[in-house]
């Protein structure tokens, strides 16, 4: 039909195609055989096939060695391109194109595992390292890879689904033929397994024939999403399926038609371009010995017009039927993907997906700037198997899986993180701690049930059986199923297992003792105020000056002053003290890293070793500062908090995790539930269960918290009061005391000299006035209490005169 119509209008032409068709019967040898045969015996100027992958590689090494352009618009599988050859054209597709195709939708839902189930032939075994590489760029694991051969039984067929159905993974991309895949799908739909929470994705080797498999496929098949290859419905297109219908009844046609009427007409054109060419074959004669009868390659010609035609198939270029024909490195390239969702009734378009846009609705669309979280609503609506609209997990458990292995640390101290005890008698196994109180809420929570075991990492005597880098690697093994306790999230870890999200405060510090350097004893109310205040103080505003010393003795006594023995890393560095750190911890490493030598680090299990070290001191072969992670250090602190600092700098690390196998699907639920805890109350919860005390004692550790006195601090202040109050009472007495004798005896002689009077000169009388009139001016009293009142009259004319 395609040269029939292209020299139809093209009847200028001087070139004319004429067709030698062989039937290869569908196997590999007859392809050979009929290429042979056109070859040498028709000296064909180029080959139309073969029509299979598996038929190609022969063909092509037989056109390569002639110079025959070999022409398939069938042989997809893109491990074709590795035979190298320039005689090789794919006027079709090769299934690579489609892998980015396949990638984005399963990114789009977010599911991290897969199955691969291909047909066991270079046409499935060709598009698996492409799927591998972009499932590598979005971290999606390819679980298993299930080979299905084309002379299976239907029973070796259920033997290998059921083998699928005992595995996670709940994810297949499908990459075989109808024939096969029909059988897959019928015996898949028999066992279950078409049912709500698998996902199904058909790759465009059943796609692109979707009308050769019948109504029972489309049942059988009913949920499965497609990845097709995309032609524009072009004027040229319905021409020939109207041309097609009106010659050959009912049969449809597919894509691979519509590439071999494009492959002919590219070919009369280049056949045209080269019309001045020698088109015959240049014979060779090869030498055999007289033993040997030779094959028939031995003389196989070579094409003369074999470059030149090749040079211009090359440049070729057209609208065809199958959209614009223009090779790029010996094939057509593919940039447009169709999404269909197939149903009972047919399939139904749900979007596209474009080289570079990725996945859309409707090609009118332009996008930009799509993330990932919105990609899965560039589709249309989709029934998933079972009939919902519901999208599937991606993953379950097998009805008759196994619990999951998790993996604990067995440790000595610390035990407020995770403890593992052993009962004597019964043999029961207890795991309790932070972590696992964390861990078990997280798997609580999971939209589904993860059946799972705690198995200590121990050896058969119930010692640890090695560090949290082992631990992790047995992990990695497939010895465990995960890991659970205060495990730290680690770049060289991360190369082994997945990690869920953090759970616990992140960071490493260096905790140090402190020393007081508040004065203290009897004679600290000294130290307010100078000796010379004092003195001045005492001399003119001693009431004054005892209100401002109040205040500053009650400021220097209420004022934390607890300073840390060493300020930052590199005082420790050149001091020379040893360093504490925990057993099989990560954190020996790190302060091998940071030079200090490995002969000063001492190892400790508990916070209880951790304070013995440190009362022993550097110098008795304890410690004089430790290195941990905030966590460890906070419990320490929590007992410890008044005689403990931490010191600059803070060193990043970034906390505990869960490890998982690298891939595993359980790492993102379980992330989100850590989210989820994190973010409500629960977490803070379990942080006062196991961690109670801690905040009274670090809330009373602020710079700002007052110290209560007791008298003790002012012992010698009161003392001082107390004794200068004594002595001024005493002292007090003691002039009073005083006071009286001199009074007794200044009234003893006054009454001596009234008693003289009469006696004495009148020299004599004036100097006794005197001295009596002296004597009334210290003492009023003395004429009311000791003078007669007979008396007053004369002494008073006395005083007068």
């Amino acid at each position: 039909m395609s040269l029939s119509e292209f020299y139809n209008t093209h009847n200028g032409f001087k070139t004319r195609i004429v067709l030698n068709i062989r039937d290869s019967k569908q196997t590999v040898v007859g392809a050979a055989a009929s290429a042979l045969y056109l070859i040498k015996k028709r000296e064909v100027v180029a080959i139309i096939g073969p029509g299979s992958s598996m038929q190609a590689p022969f063909l092509i090494n037989l056109g390569n060695q002639s110079q025959v352009p070999i022409i398939s618009f069938s042989a997809t599988s893109p491990l074709l391109d590795s035979l190298r050859s320039p005689y090789f054209i794919r006027a079709t597709h090769d299934d690579s194109a489609q892998v980015h195709a396949i990638s984005a939708i399963i990114e789009s839902f977010r599911w991290r595992e897969v199955v691969s189930i291909y047909v066991d032939n270079e046409f499935g075994e060709g598009i698996l390292p492409y799927l591998v590489d972009a499932f590598q760029e979005i971290n999606v694991r390819i679980r298993y890879r299930s080979a299905i051969s084309l002379y299976f039984s239907d029973d070796q067929i259920r033997i290998e689904l059921y083998k699928l159905m005992n595995m996670p993974s709940r994810v297949f991309v499908v990459h075989m033929l109808p024939d096969l895949g029909a059988r897959l799908f019928a015996i898949a739909k028999e066992i279950g397994m078409m049912s709500k929470g698998y996902v199904w994705i058909v790759t465009n080797g059943i796609a692109n024939l979707m009308s050769l498999m019948g109504e029972s496929s489309f049942e059988d098949m009913h949920g499965v999403l497609g990845v097709k290859t995309y032609l524009s419905r072009s004027k040229e297109l319905a021409y020939l399926e109207a041309r097609w219908r009106k010659r050959f009844g009912g049969e449809e046609l597919n894509n691979f038609g519509y590439w071999a009427y494009d492959a002919a007409t590219a070919l009369a054109m280049s056949v045209e371009e080269i019309s001045n060419v020698n088109m015959s074959f240049n014979m060779t004669t090869k030498n055999v010995s007289r033993n040997d009868i030779g094959t028939d390659l031995d003389d196989l010609g070579v094409s003369l017009s074999g470059p030149k035609l090749i040079q211009a198939l090359s440049k070729v270029s057209f609208k065809g039927v199958a959209g614009r024909f223009q090779l790029k490195q010996g094939k057509l390239e593919a940039t447009i993907f169709k999404i269909i969702n197939i149903e009972e009734s047919g399939e139904r378009t749900i979007g596209f997906w474009k080289s570079e846009e990725g996945l859309m609705k409707n090609l009118k669309e332009v996008q930009k700037g799509i993330n990932i979280s919105q990609s899965s609503r560039r589709l249309g609506p989709i029934i998933w198997p079972g009939d919902t609209i519901l999208v599937p997990k991606g993953w379950d458990f097998p009805i008759n899986a196994k619990k999951l292995r998790i993996a604990v640390p067995k440790k000595d101290g610390f035990n407020q993180f995770v403890k593992v005890t052993k009962d004597a008698h019964t043999n029961v196994l207890t795991v309790t701690g932070f972590c696992i109180d964390v861990f078990d809420t997280v798997i609580r929570q999971m939209p589904y049930a993860v059946p799972f075991e705690y198995i200590p990492f121990e050896t058969p005597d119930g010692l640890s059986d090695g560090n949290y880098d082992e631990m992790i690697y047995k992990v990695f093994l497939g010895e465990y199923d995960g890991a659970v306790g205060d495990t730290t999230i680690l770049a060289n870890r991360s190369a082994y297992v997945d990690f869920a999200l953090p759970y616990s405060e992140t960071g490493i510090v260096f905790v140090v003792p402190v020393k007081d350097e508040r004065e203290k004893g009897k004679w600290v109310f000294l130290k307010p105020l100078t000796k010379e205040l004092w003195l001045l103080t005492a001399a003119a505003f001693l009431y004054i000056g005892m209100m401002s010393y109040t205040a500053t003795l009650t400021s220097m006594l209420t004022v934390q002053e607890l300073r840390p023995t060493v300020r930052h890393m590199d005082d420790l560095r050149k001091s020379g003290v040893n360093i504490g750190y925990q057993s099989g911890s990560f954190t020996f490493e790190r302060l091998k890293q940071m030079g200090f030598d490995e002969s000063r680090l001492k190892t400790y299990d508990s916070p209880q070793e951790m304070r013995e070290l440190f009362l022993n001191k550097s110098s008795n072969g304890g410690i004089g500062a430790a290195f941990d992670e905030v966590p460890y250090v906070k419990l320490f602190m929590a007992k410890y908090c008044k005689e403990y600092s931490i010191i600059e700098p803070s060193f990043k690390a970034d906390g505990f995790g869960f490890a998982f196998p690298l891939g595993s699907p359980l790492v993102s639920d379980i992330s989100r539930q850590i989210l989820n805890i994190t973010e409500g109350e629960g977490m803070k919860a379990m942080e006062n269960k196991w961690f109670v005390g801690e905040k009274h004692c670090l809330d009373s550790t602020t710079s700002d918290s007052p110290i209560q006195l007791d008298h003790h601090s002012f012992q010698a202040l009161f003392l001082i009061v107390f004794v200068f109050s004594v002595l001024l009472l005493l002292l007090m007495l003691a002039c009073k005391k005083h006071r009286e004798r001199q009074g007794d005896k200044i009234e003893s002689g006054a009454q001596d000299g009234v008693n003289e009077e009469d006696n004495v000169g009148d020299g004599d009388e004036a100097e006794h006035i005197v001295d009596v009139d002296t004597a009334l001016l210290r003492r009023k009293k003395l004429t009311s209490r000791t003078m007669p009142l007979r008396r007053v009259a004369p002494l008073l004319r006395l005083k007068s005169a």
